[in-house]
């Protein structure tokens, strides 16, 4: 078996292992707590396949995706440049740091309210406020890639004739990288956390509409079919990153072998 197929099945068992463990942890709290509104694993599960197929949970866990993915692609498109941009270009930096330094802290979820009403109450704005969020972790996280970049490095590219295209190219871009990808998993959090938010109310669409009228229906098995669907995404998420990772970041692999 080759190194990538041992690496694989080494992942899907730890997927497995991790996923019976959590299953066993709540039916311990079933078991515990004896409570009609913490449904067992099965009645779940159950209430999951039911749903997908007699109701419209696909859909919803679709919207959620549509959502969660267009955001961090555009947070990606905006975000990326600008923080190499500001990592490298010293002057330029000087001018979007102190705006960066001002905003960054302020929850943005509190201006859901003023989005609400520029964007109105269809994708856009759960878009758009999911983007606002993740933009600035993925700004920060390659701006402070690109300083970390030993200058000796981008000296060696200038001195061969490397122009300032080429340095971005070459050096800065793939320098910054696994960060970005790091960045981008723990921006994939957040983003599902917003999500949740942001689709719990003014909205009759995605999953977390979903979880949130079964919750006002009492009807706690349909609402952790919503649970374990976000759950799905978030690990969904969380693999296409590894793969991207694989692919884009290849000399990490080298160096780990």
């Amino acid at each position: 078996m080759t190194q990538q197929g041992r690496e694989f099945h080494g992942q899907l068992f730890g997927y497995v292992g991790a996923t019976l463990f959590l299953i066993a942890l709540w039916h311990f709290a079933t078991w515990s707590l004896k409570t009609p509104l913490l449904p067992t694993p099965e009645a779940a599960l159950n209430a999951t396949i039911r749903l997908l197929f007699e109701s419209n949970l696909g859909r919803h866990f679709w919207v959620s995706t549509y959502r969660v993915i267009i955001s961090t692609l555009l947070s990606l498109f905006f975000g990326l440049p600008l923080g190499l941009i500001m990592g490298y270009e010293r002057r330029i930096d000087r001018f979007f740091a102190p705006l960066v330094y001002i905003t960054y802290p302020i929850p943005k979820i509190v201006f859901l309210p003023l989005i609400l009403l520029f964007f109105g109450l269809g994708d856009s704005s759960k878009i758009f406020l999911i983007t606002f969020i993740v933009f600035f972790q993925i700004l920060v996280t390659t701006r402070d890639a690109v300083r970390k970049v030993p200058s000796e490095t981008i000296s060696s590219l200038r001195s061969l004739g490397g122009n300032r295209v080429q340095v971005y190219r070459y050096v800065l871009l793939p320098a910054s990288l696994p960060d970005v990808l790091t960045s981008l998993r723990l921006s994939m959090g957040t983003a599902i956390a917003v999500l949740f938010f942001a689709e719990s109310f003014a909205t009759t669409e995605g999953l977390g509409y979903f979880i949130m009228d079964a919750w006002s229906r009492a009807a706690p098995d349909e609402m952790f079919a919503g649970i374990i669907m976000m759950a799905l995404l978030g690990v969904s998420l969380f693999i296409a990153v590894d793969i991207f990772e694989t692919i884009l970041c290849r000399w990490q692999r080298v160096k780990s072998h």
